[in-house]
């Protein structure tokens, strides 16, 4: 790990905010701190967010999220405005340039349009700013869509060659068990590789705010193992652990390139 320098990093809605909806500013503020603090260390970071929706939602006061997709666009329109401005004001604070980036997936499927994006990202990098990912929820459709940021960051980390994928979620890593129904489940700390076994294990699950659970983020692993990345599950609440993932220390579960 001391020796990667191209991380992804992707947060999910959980992460970012209260059971509201609304932001957690708490964590978004110690998320910007961490991240800057490691890009004066000399890496690279990427980081894909997820949020505009539900941040959508919380400002317009819904009570859940949306379902028709001319809502969730809507939502998403509100949101995302208000989710990079709270970035840029908290980066800035670190003395940091961040960048916005919303991809839909015929950017990846065109090779025009890919490469177009792989000079921008090797830019935005030559100039230390930090590019701040989503899908384009107000345009995307069905047939352009990734269907979760899970996916779209290890699509993302692809796009970039990272050398690890950095995937925060509610929970500690991947379980051996239902940790809800099962106290003694214990999180695994490597995964060599993606059996059936290991599929089985993935709950589908995700907030009311919020899209994907652990069959996503599995997804995500075959995607950024298959193309020689390494990734980590690892908890969003405890953001000080992505000191300790590149100090060599065991955090979450480990997907092996």
């Amino acid at each position: 790990m001391k020796e990667f320098k191209r991380i992804v990093v992707k947060v999910g809605t959980s992460t970012l905010t209260h059971e509201s909806g609304k932001l957690n500013l708490r964590r978004v503020e110690m998320l910007t701190r961490v991240l800057s603090d490691l890009m004066n260390q000399g890496l690279e970071i990427v980081l894909v967010t997820s949020g505009a929706i539900g941040v959508g939602v919380g400002k317009m006061g819904l009570s859940e999220r949306p379902t028709e997709v001319p809502q969730k666009q809507a939502m998403a329109a509100v949101g995302q405005g208000q989710l990079m401005s709270i970035y840029d004001k908290f980066f800035s604070e670190y003395s940091q340039t961040c960048a916005q980036v919303l991809l839909t997936r015929d950017v990846l499927d065109d090779e025009d349009r890919r490469n177009n994006a792989i000079n921008a990202f090797s830019t935005m990098f030559e100039y230390g700013i930090i590019p701040i990912v989503n899908e384009n929820d107000v345009i995307s459709t069905f047939e352009i869509n990734f269907g979760d940021n899970d996916t779209l960051s290890a699509y993302v980390a692809r796009l970039v060659s990272a050398d690890l994928l950095i995937i925060l979620s509610d929970i500690d890593g991947l379980y051996d068990k239902n940790p809800k129904e099962n106290p003694d489940a214990m999180v695994i700390p490597v995964v060599y590789e993606i059996t059936d076994k290991i599929t089985s294990l993935a709950g589908d699950t995700s907030g009311k705010f919020g899209t994907g659970g652990m069959v996503t983020k599995i997804k995500a692993a075959e995607i950024a193992t298959k193309y020689g990345i390494n990734m980590i599950i690892a908890n969003g609440s405890k953001l000080d652990e992505l000191y300790d993932i590149f100090d060599g220390k065991s955090v979450g579960t480990l997907f092996t390139a």
